[in-house]
């Protein structure tokens, strides 16, 4: 045989052994298994099923008086998840939704039967921050994040820039800390109306505790003299006491941050005490509501509160008529609003941190989602531009005072008729 012949089939059946082995090779790499998922999340990771729901626990007052906040919260949730289709990372979403009651009873009951599903992702909540300050511990204790669009007492996340007495990792909120609305009442008080001489008046929560302490703090530095500090109990009807204290004082104003119904017997009260017309009242934000409005009628002429100053814009108009839509009804409160951005800001950080795979199956990393929220930096929300800080903070406070002039304008009347803004400085 020519040798230059058989040199060439020598090559030829080379070859051929060559396309067979990479061919092989490459049939046993398609044949290779995916990689399957490791969790290295320090804490931990949810694990989703294709086609199961994405478990999200609602921790909310929704009986009693302070009912109507809460409703608005998990309204506001809702259409944070209409905005998504009903979805989230194509799954379900499954709420677990636990009545508080706004107890910190109520916040460690309802929380703990959150954190007993193993599948739970992440939590918004609570409506009243005395709830909040028992839910975030067993919250945090389990490794969860929580949000919340209510929530505003200076002691859940931070005081003059220091860690705050109920101060919880994985503890956010959308809600503006109250650490400056006690100064906006106090400034308004000694600057504006030219009030000297002030008593304050809370239930023992630390929401109304805050609130009072701040006002008080503010006010003396002002040189204002704070003549008396009382305390009521959640329950008490009977506020003649307390009254006739104040009066007796000499006090030129009573700040009084409480929810109903003490502040409606409180207020009724006030109007039926000699003597008592001559001095300012004022309350705050959990009384800046449609029922407490009704509730009172003309007794509410006059009153003043501060509390969180109402957004306006292109997003805010649309998201009311987006709720008009839905609930076939005007809102009751204002809050619903930064319900909803707590509830976008929750689902666009699990939207970020979860890892898919193929099949649908997602990993929520339970610290990815936490540090996701802390590094939040000019989110665009409904009510402003959101910004996270290390204590879980994400909204810059802006506090309006506001007087009730006309019961029958409503809750739009109350909010359209401000009497001063505050802005704290970052």
């Amino acid at each position: 045989m020519n040798m230059r012949i058989f040199n060439q089939q020598i090559q030829s059946i080379l070859r051929s052994f060559f396309i067979i082995w990479l061919t092989a090779l490459l049939m046993s790499a398609c044949d290779k298994p995916e990689p399957v998922f490791e969790c290295t999340d320090p804490i931990g990771c949810v694990e989703i099923a294709p086609g199961e729901p994405i478990h999200i626990g609602v921790l909310q007052a929704l009986s009693g008086d302070v009912a109507a906040l809460g409703k608005e919260q998990l309204r506001g949730f809702e259409l944070a998840l209409d905005k998504r289709g009903g979805t989230l990372l194509g799954h379900p979403v499954a709420l677990q939704v636990e009545d508080t009651g706004c107890t910190p009873e109520g916040g460690a009951n309802a929380a703990l039967k959150i954190i007993a599903d193993p599948q739970m992702a992440a939590i918004l909540g609570t409506t009243c921050s005395g709830a909040a300050a028992t839910a975030s511990k067993a919250m945090s204790d389990a490794g969860l994040t929580m949000i919340s669009g209510n929530n505003s007492a200076a002691y859940l996340t931070t005081i003059a820039g220091k860690p705050a007495l109920h101060w919880q990792p994985g503890y956010f909120r959308t809600a503006f800390n109250d650490e400056s609305a006690g100064k906006a009442a106090a400034i308004f008080a000694y600057q504006r109306i030219g009030v000297r001489k002030a008593a304050t008046i809370h239930d023992g929560d630390i929401y109304t505790r805050g609130l009072t302490e701040g006002f008080e703090n503010a006010f003396q530095e002002m040189g204002g003299e704070i003549v008396l500090s009382a305390v009521v109990n959640k329950g008490d009807t009977e506020m003649q006491p307390v009254l006739t204290a104040v009066l007796n004082a000499g006090a030129g104003l009573l700040f009084f941050p409480l929810f109903q119904p003490e502040g409606n017997h409180l207020l009724f009260g006030a109007r039926a005490v000699p003597g008592f017309d001559d001095i300012y009242l004022m309350s705050d934000g959990a009384l800046i509501e449609s029922s407490f409005i009704e509730s009172v009628g003309e007794a509410g002429i006059g009153l003043y509160f501060v509390g969180p100053a109402r957004p306006e814009g292109a997003a805010v108009d649309s998201l009311a008529m987006a709720y008009i839509s839905k609930f076939g009804a005007r809102p009751g409160a204002s809050y619903f609003q930064s319900a909803y951005d707590a509830a976008d800001l929750l689902m666009t950080a699990i939207e970020t941190v979860a890892v898919q795979e193929p099949d649908g199956t997602l990993h929520i990393g339970r610290r990815a989602l936490r540090d996701r929220l802390y590094a939040v930096d000019d989110f665009e929300g409904v009510t402003g531009v959101l910004d996270c800080d290390r204590f879980g903070d994400c909204a810059l406070p802006v506090f309006d005072v506001l007087r009730l002039d006309d019961p029958s304008a409503g809750l739009e009347g109350l909010v359209s008729n401000i009497m001063f803004t505050h802005v704290a400085v970052e």
